[in-house]
């Protein structure tokens, strides 16, 4: 049903790959069972489709049978004789059903009705179905179960319990067979006469049950952009993503329900998905199904209590439907005395099917019910929803703004956008002396502008901050008006928008004076040093932040001593590299933690763990980022941009000190629930990706970049597109990434250079050498000087970064680091490896980061071989192969692999030292491979595909550091792990 055989299939591959184990089992003689479930739509169709195109390949034949929902008639064995009526059109199969003679009363009239004509039926199609098996490997298929008959559940229950799939004894004859079944699980309600077969196959040690699952949201987003060939907007996407929930038909129907090329964000249901729904919903009860329409106005989720007095019904009437609804798998019960629609879609279908007049009042039913509670803050929310779609918009607007207000003390950001935005929307059309005494719309539009940022939201927090500029005019008081810029400005930085933000604080410090002292000129004074400090302007930021220091010490504004105290720190010599800097940051931290400022208290951790990282206490910042995600996490500030940053960092030390599988499990786990402005976030983890070989590492780094500009992002994505272009010998590539990311991360607003220059530098560098290098070999003078032109060129990037860069001060060990590899490879560019150099860089490298020492040291061990000192070379080049072993740095393990090779390093080591421990099934296969077998005869011989033999060979060849086959083989004969043909013996 979803997923047709037309469309790519995706998400399913764990389920395919336990399917298509059972069919290499059965091909080799051992009979299984497998009984597939799943809600309606959520793919089992297209996962046996899949499951039985890989039978064809592998040469066994399918045969199919589909259960029919005929009601109460129901035509018996229906199933059977779909697939016995194709056994008998294959002339293959003539001799065994004529061996067979019970079975052709199924093909013709009937089963029979005495026992003993019934039982040799059922051993007929047993002893037919062995007899087929023999001839060729069968795959049966019997579709949706829940609709068959009495009869064939019978025959099924036979066949595997008594019959041909029973596991085979030993000396029994083994059948080369299988069987898939499937059944829709939201169809079976209690009285479901398949759920006592269920439970019988169960216990059967032949059968095994696999319960296809919702797909996950990604793999839902990536089934939805590959059926449309034209682009679709993230916002389209998502809500088609959360209106599916894990359903691939239901996401297939609501992108086709898409008007064409309006994309609009929120896709109508189709009508013929909308009757579907409504048909399982019309078999309830005529209480039942008022139950449910009542439910769903409550939405998704509703209360039993609630739900009792809206519905109006004696308790016994409501449990009574209730039950019904559940059996039917339409509601499922909560714990917490709710109910709950088991799919969203469900509840859309009876709601919209509900009459215009019905729906108001039963808004206003709920919605009195709420107000009576007490106006609780917990169901304001709610209250504010059936208000206005009962059209009291009145009550509506304070409810929204009840629901913002408990949002906010509940630490959820984005809901209290969402609310602070619907009373925003309300404002204008309730009366004025209805309106809630505090507050106008600029006020709550910024308002809704700190919520946005606090909830990752950055380029909407600037949308809606210019939103209230143009709502204040110029009517608006100088301190109302001073703030409005000095958050614009604020909202600017986040984006990067660096000299719009510098205008604006300009503007809000110009517009308030000093005197006498005020809350708003201390924030207007501490937002406008930031944008100056971007600006380079440190001597105006340092005198107007030490006057702002002063007065917000005498009006007692801790928090705003504590953020310009963090400002300050970046001006002065005792930097946060420093240690007395890291003291006075804490001096800020515990300020704005007893002001209750978590926004600023994030800046001062930030500051602390990007300074202990910058000075090269990699453990101390470990602390700092502890502690400053733990408070992002308390205070449900988890998308906001420190706290973004702050989890980028960590996933940066995880990656530097070598913990990649660390690294690669955060990055997954947070994947989901980072607002999109958050990729950068995960960044490390492409790093780890890129180094272990994976593709699409450099297409999800593009990736990135697309949308509005963001600072991390473009820095994320130029040190793996740099590195990948490297990697794969591309130096034109890696230099143009390198001038791009630059060129966008540099927009004239800083005193020096970003500080990332120095690493993306010596990156570009490593394949401007080797093309350098290349060229001399070949006697092309002028071409290798124009690429060590071009290294001059790059390495006076990372010398001018290094000594001044985004801050004016010079880089600390990990950009020394970059900067002596810089230089090696310069020098690598102009005359060749040098020893010297290398060794520099393996020493400024030691401070913890083991996979770049380890790429410093493949490089040392080349420059030793140059010098003719083979045995430090050796040991070099043992200690790199062992760390990128030890990592999973596929690329940097065959580099090293290739060298020791060509080198003639591996002489002294013994052959265990030398090759890596294959294993078992690896050992069978370079066997065969040692006999000139192709992928395809090695996985006939040794009962695998030949796919998978493929992925054996490329491990074996990995493993033995061969560039081919024959090399491998070679290899393998050198090294006794394959005795060689006896006519090649000595």
């Amino acid at each position: 049903m979803a997923q047709t055989s037309g469309t790519p299939f995706i998400g399913r591959d764990d389920e395919l790959a336990r399917l298509t184990g059972v069919l290499d089992r059965a091909r080799a003689g051992t009979p299984r069972a497998v009984v597939l479930s799943g809600d309606a739509g959520v793919g089992k169709t297209r996962v046996l489709t899949e499951a039985a195109a890989h039978a064809t390949r592998t040469g066994m034949t399918v045969l199919t049978g589909h259960c029919v929902d005929l009601g109460d008639v129901g035509l018996p064995y229906l199933p059977f004789t779909e697939i016995l009526g194709v056994l008998g059109a294959d002339e293959r199969f003539a001799d065994a059903l004529a061996a067979h003679p019970a079975v052709e009363r199924l093909l013709g009239s009937g089963s029979g009705t005495d026992t003993g004509s019934r039982l040799r039926l059922f051993e007929g199609v047993a002893g037919l179905l062995a007899d087929a098996a023999d001839i060729t490997p069968l795959l049966l298929v019997l579709e949706d179960l829940h609709w068959a008959d009495q009869s064939s559940r019978d025959l099924l229950r036979f066949l595997l319990s008594r019959g041909v799939l029973q596991n085979p004894t030993p000396g029994s004859p083994t059948h080369h067979l299988a069987l898939f079944a499937s059944y829709r699980s939201d169809d079976l309600h209690r009285r479901h006469p398949l759920r006592p077969l269920l439970a019988e196959l169960a216990r059967l040690p032949s059968v095994d049950r696999l319960e296809l699952r919702p797909m996950a949201d990604a793999e839902v987003a990536r089934l939805v952009r590959a059926l449309r060939t034209d682009a679709l907007s993230d916002t389209t996407v998502r809500r088609i993503v959360d209106r599916a929930e894990g359903n691939a038909f239901y996401a297939e129907e609501l992108l086709a329900a898409l008007p064409g090329d309006l994309d609009p964000a929120a896709p109508a249901m189709p009508s013929g998905l909308a009757d579907l729904l409504l048909i399982r919903i019309e078999q309830l009860s005529d209480t039942a199904q008022q139950v449910l329409r009542t439910a769903a106005v409550a939405g998704r989720r509703v209360e039993h209590d609630l739900l009792r007095d809206a519905v109006q019904l004696p308790e016994e009437e409501l449990e009574s439907a209730l039950r019904e609804a559940v059996g039917r798998q339409l509601l499922v019960p909560g714990d917490d005395a709710t109910y709950s629609f088991r799919h969203a879609l469900a509840r859309e279908a009876v709601y919209a099917d509900l009459l215009p007049g019905e729906r108001v009042r039963l808004h206003g039913a709920f919605a009195k019910l709420l107000a009576g509670r007490g106006h609780t803050a917990e169901s304001a929310a709610e209250r504010a929803h059936h208000s206005r779609e009962s059209h009291d918009l009145a009550d509506a607007l304070t409810a929204s703004l009840e629901a913002a207000d408990h949002a906010h003390r509940v630490g959820a950001p984005a809901e209290e956008l969402h609310h602070v935005e619907a009373a925003l929307e309300l404002w204008p059309a309730v009366d004025p002396g209805a309106r809630p005494r505090k507050g106008d719309p600029v006020t709550l539009t910024l308002r809704a502008s700190a919520a946005a940022a606090h909830a990752g939201e950055t380029h909407r927090a600037v949308s809606l901050t210019r939103a209230a500029l143009a709502r204040a005019g110029s009517d608006a008081d100088s301190e109302l008006a001073a703030r409005v810029r000095y958050t614009l400005a604020g909202n600017l930085m986040r984006v990067d928008s660096l000299k719009a933000a510098f205008t604006y604080s300009s503007e809000a410090l110009a517009m308030i004076p000093a005197e006498p002292p005020s809350h708003t000129w201390v924030w207007a004074a501490a937002t406008h040093v930031m944008a100056a400090r971007y600006m380079g302007h440190d001597e105006d930021a340092e005198r107007v932040a030490r006057q702002a220091l002063r007065t917000a010490e005498e009006l007692r504004l801790a928090d705003a001593q504590a953020d310009l105290i963090i400002s300050l720190v970046g001006l002065e010599d005792h930097n946060r590299r420093a240690a007395e800097g890291r003291e006075r940051l804490r001096q800020a931290r515990d300020l704005a933690r007893r002001a209750g400022n978590v926004s600023v208290e994030m800046r001062a951790l930030f500051n602390l763990a990007i300074g202990a990282y910058e000075s090269g206490a990699l453990d101390e910042c470990l602390t700092w980022l502890a502690e400053g995600l733990e408070r992002a996490n308390r205070s449900g500030l988890v998308s906001s941009p420190y706290a973004l940053e702050l989890r980028y960092l960590q996933s940066l030390i995880l990656y530097t000190l070598g913990r990649w599988d660390e690294c690669a499990r955060a990055a997954a786990a947070d994947a989901e629930r980072l607002p999109p402005a958050g990729g950068f976030a995960v960044g490390p983890a492409l790093y780890v990706a890129l180094a272990r070989g994976e593709e699409g590492a450099a297409e999800r780094a593009r990736a990135l970049l697309d949308g509005p500009f963001d600072w991390m992002a473009t820095l994320v994505a130029g040190i793996v597109l740099t590195d990948a272009a490297a990697l794969r010998g591309d130096p034109e590539g890696a230099v143009a990434s390198v001038r791009a990311t630059l060129a966008s991360l540099s927009d004239g607003s800083s005193n020096g250079r970003p500080d990332i220059g120095v690493r993306l530098a010596a990156l570009a560098l490593s394949a401007v050498a080797d093309a350098a290098v290349e060229l001399r070999l070949t006697g092309d003078g002028a071409g290798a000087r124009r690429w060590a032109d071009l290294a001059t060129e790059l390495v006076e990037v990372a010398r001018s970064t290094a000594a001044k860069g985004e801050d004016g001060s010079r880089q600390g060990p990990e950009g020394l680091a970059w900067l002596a590899r810089a230089e090696a490879e310069w020098l690598r560019a102009h005359s060749g490896p040098e020893v010297a150099a290398w060794e520099q860089a393996v020493a400024a490298f030691d401070y913890g980061d083991p996979y770049e020492l380890a790429r410093c040291e493949r490089r040392l061990a080349e420059a030793l071989l140059v010098a003719d000192r083979r045995e430090e070379a050796a040991e070099r080049a043992r200690a790199a192969r062992d760390t990128a072993v030890r990592l999973g740095a596929v690329p940097l393990r065959e580099e090293l692999d290739t060298l020791i090779r060509r080198g003639r390093l591996a002489d002294s080591p013994s052959a265990a030292d030398r090759v890596p421990a294959l294993t078992a099934r690896e050992s069978d296969v370079l066997r065969l491979l040692a006999r000139g077998r192709t992928n395809r005869q090695i996985g006939e011989e040794l009962f695998i595909t030949g796919k998978t033999a493929s992925v054996h060979v490329s491990n074996i060849l990995a493993k033995l550091g061969a560039s081919g086959r024959t090399e491998a083989v070679a290899i393998a004969y050198r090294e006794g792990l394959v005795e060689p043909p006896r006519d090649s013996r000595a």
